[in-house]
């Protein structure tokens, strides 16, 4: 899973930095890269997705369905 290396390689960064807006792209993009695009629905979810730690969404990122995501996610 090339992607899911490259993805935490980039969230590392990302943290150590401290750039809370970086982790909001790096969540952008994944999802962007995953469902072609970011419509209103899948930017529904970032903030809620924010909120737990990038151990536990980033496999989640990689790994539910859009519904999944929607259903786990959604507000």
């Amino acid at each position: 899973m090339r992607l899911r290396r490259l993805y935490q390689e980039r969230l590392a960064q990302l943290e150590q930095q401290g750039i809370p807006q970086g982790m909001r792209l790096v969540v952008e993009n994944v999802l962007r890269t995953r469902f072609g695009e970011l419509d209103a629905e899948l930017s529904a979810l970032i903030d809620s997705i924010l909120t737990f730690p990038p151990e536990e969404f980033t496999p989640l990122l990689l790994q539910l369905s859009r519904e999944e995501l929607v259903s786990r996610f959604g507000v």
